[in-house]
């Protein structure tokens, strides 16, 4: 079973979210090395994304987990 969910508006949404949460986590490092705790709000940030990154594609597994259900 892929871990990935199908092609779709779950998936997209799902790659955008990590791809902020990786570029939030990249800026922290950046805020940090620099001596600036701003970087606090970036790994805030990257922690709300990796979140919605984490529901999205559960919600597409258990909708795919559902279609199956319904249709066999």
């Amino acid at each position: 079973m892929p871990s990935l969910p199908p092609p779709g508006p779950d998936r997209r949404l799902a790659a955008l979210a990590l791809a902020v949460c990786l570029l939030a986590v990249a800026a922290a490092v950046v805020s940090f090395v620099e001596g600036s705790f701003v970087g606090i709000v970036w790994i805030l940030l990257a922690g709300v994304s990796s979140n919605m990154a984490w529901f999205y594609v559960r919600k597409a597994k258990l909708e795919r987990a559902r279609r199956a259900t319904a249709s066999g």
